[in-house]
């Protein structure tokens, strides 16, 4: 068990230094700097199937809201950057300069209390997590503490995804409403729209990637990483180990939402705007779906999931725009039919036995003659 458990983790840290050095060198290389940034679009997105390895892979928790919690970290770094664009010199043509145009076209004639500190960016910074998982541990907590899991809490999440988009929408005046937050310039002045400001978003989102993967697969390995697989497996016998089950669970809940706020900041800042189609029912089913397809139990898979699922959506789009959500939903039948372990099942099951078996008739000795 100790061997197998060791392999595990070698194979992991192997699969996580290929991922550093596809999205760091081969891709940059390969890409002009339209499709690089589609890239970068698509790795934001891996943030919140890391998470949800941690929260539904490991522990049990199928959260059918992860995009309420992407969706509010790209918000509070969106509210600070549509601040910044909101100088009196850029609005002079509103009615009311200062303040966003969304707000002015609402008749809104000043900031909302809540607006005003994000013209802070290390508060906009504490908020993409803070907000997140504040949010997470009011919905968590109460459930956890009751026993509420199974399809009774990935129901409450995707009420909750449902319940986040009316209100977006509803308050247009201090959201944007159904277009969300746009328009979005600067960061502390440095202009985030042109090629090479691209690249460089690009790069710290690879780099902010990879120290989410590296925490994850710190919990993993660690004892609570371990307490997470049992709760999953037998609740009941760790609860009667003498563990609090609710405990772990809100905090695992908690942490795989701070990683989809970190997903959803640099989306704000590598696509230039937020709004709430990212925040509701379908976007969190496609997250769940690039998890699953990658395998819900390897970090590494969560990542190549969601840039394959996401590359072939662009692909199968641009050809097909009226057929590519069915391509999708077939995608996630074919996978739990035929692949419950995903693409990493299919490496650590099918790929890696057979390369074993293989360099071992290879490396077979020839049986002794038999003795006369």
């Amino acid at each position: 068990m100790s061997m197998a458990r060791d392999d595990s983790r070698t194979l992991e840290l192997i699969g996580i230094a290929l991922v550093a050095v596809l999205i760091l060198v081969v891709l940059p290389m390969m890409l002009d700097i339209f499709r690089l940034n589609l890239v970068g679009k698509y790795l934001t997105y891996a943030f919140v199937a890391v998470g949800l390895v941690l929260c539904w892979g490991h522990t049990g928790i199928l959260s059918l809201g992860q995009g309420v919690f992407f969706g509010l970290g790209g918000y509070c770094m969106a509210a600070f950057l549509k601040l910044e664009a909101s100088s009196v010199a850029n609005t002079k043509i509103q009615s009311t300069p200062g303040i966003p145009d969304f707000m002015d076209w609402n008749q809104l004639t000043e900031l909302p209390l809540f607006w005003i500190p994000f013209n802070s960016l290390p508060f906009a910074l504490i908020a993409v997590i803070a907000v997140p998982t504040l949010a997470a541990f009011i919905l968590g907590a109460p459930m956890f503490k009751r026993r509420v899991s199974g399809v009774y809490f990935a129901i409450i999440t995707q009420a909750l995804a449902a319940v986040m988009t009316i209100l977006i929408v509803g308050r247009q005046g201090y959201t944007g409403g159904i277009n969300g937050i746009t328009d979005l310039r600067t960061l502390l002045g440095w202009d985030i729209r042109p090629d090479g400001a691209k690249y460089i978003l690009y790069f710290v989102c690879c780099f902010l990637l990879l120290g989410t993967m590296f925490v994850a697969r710190f919990v993993v390995a660690s004892k609570l990483g371990r307490i997470l697989v049992a709760t999953r497996d037998k609740e009941e016998r760790v609860r009667f180990s003498g563990y609090d089950v609710a405990n772990f669970k809100i905090f695992v809940f908690c942490l795989a939402s701070a990683m989809a706020a970190i997903g959803g900041a640099m989306f704000a800042l590598q696509v230039g705007f937020m709004s709430p189609s990212f925040v509701g029912i379908v976007p969190s089913i496609e997250m769940v779906i690039f998890c699953a397809v990658g395998g819900r139990q390897s970090i590494v898979g969560a990542v190549i999931g969601t840039l394959l699922v996401n590359w072939g959506k662009t692909l199968f789009s641009e050809s097909f725009p009226e057929l590519w959500l069915f391509a999708m939903g077939g995608l996630f039948i074919a996978v739990v039919l035929a692949f419950p372990r995903g693409l990493a099942g299919l490496v650590t099951d099918q790929l890696i036995p057979r390369l074993g078996s293989w360099r071992g008739l290879g490396q077979r000795q020839p049986s002794p003659a038999p003795a006369e």
